[in-house]
């Protein structure tokens, strides 16, 4: 068995006063720091809001918003209101700290939520929901369509990317590694996705194969945090910060080579 990796309160937690590695690893490894932990970078961000329409008094959610700073993001260049939930104690106090610094704490907001269960929203809540890179870690994939489907307003868009779509043969060992950060991850087979949207009752308007994302992402991850090692293990300790990188190795690896892909996906809810 592979230990698992804590990635999530290591870079969420803004309880060490001083400690700016992290940032430094993200601004190598991104080129704009959004304090994400996905594949996503800034310029992907802003593709994905042009995929999804969002302008100036629209409602959206972001599913699993992190840390908080790509909500912000989208609320600053969209000029949309824009709820984060997820269920990282660390994540969402950095986040309602961001945003305050921000002064953005009237529009953008954060919650905790479990997006595994139903979303504690009214039916027809929001124009829009953004999910990147964490649908990987929810069961049930076409219930939670359903749900999405059903807070979202009509003609309303959602947009997802699936960093785990199967494409050719894994070994345990790979799965293992590549799912050794915290929390469950969901691999879904070729053309699983586009199914679970029909079963959801949405409308799928586009499809990209976004894997090369990963492959540019991953290398630079991984390079930058060689070079910040010594730092890096000062705050991680030698046990995270070998496992992350052991991560980052299979998470290169598997979609350079094609058998492990990433897909964005925009789907509407019909009238």
């Amino acid at each position: 068995m592979v230990d698992p990796v804590d990635l999530y309160d290591t870079s969420y937690s803004s309880s060490n006063p001083g400690d700016t590695v992290h940032e430094r690893v993200r601004l190598e490894t991104y080129g704009e720091d959004l304090g994400q932990t996905s594949w996503m970078t800034a310029d992907e961000c802003k593709e994905f809001i042009g995929w999804l329409g969002v302008n100036d008094g629209d409602q959206m959610l972001d599913v699993a918003s992190g840390a908080g700073k790509v909500a912000l993001f989208i609320a600053t260049t969209s000029g949309a209101s824009v709820l984060g939930i997820d269920i990282n104690e660390n994540a969402l106090a950095t986040a309602q700290e961001s945003a305050r610094g921000a002064g953005r704490e009237q529009q953008v907001r954060f919650q905790r939520a479990d997006a595994n269960v139903e979303l504690p929203f009214p039916e027809a809540s929001f124009d829009a929901i953004i999910c990147i890179d964490s649908a990987s870690h929810f069961c049930e994939r076409r219930r939670l369509l359903a749900d999405w489907r059903r807070v979202l307003k009509p003609k309303g868009r959602l947009l997802y990317t699936d960093p785990l779509v199967v494409s050719g043969q894994l070994t345990y060992e790979e799965i293992a590694t590549r799912s050794s950060l915290i929390g469950s991850f969901v691999f879904t087979a070729i053309n699983a996705n586009e199914r679970f949207i029909a079963e959801a009752g949405l409308k799928l308007l586009h499809h990209e194969d976004h894997t090369e994302a990963i492959v540019q992402v991953s290398r630079r991850w991984f390079d930058a945090r060689e070079r910040w090692r010594e730092e890096l293990v000062a705050v991680e300790g030698e046990a995270t910060y070998e496992g992350l990188q052991r991560f980052l190795k299979v998470a290169n690896l598997l979609p350079s080579e094609g058998r492990l892909t990433r897909h964005a996906f925009m789907a509407e809810r019909p009238e």
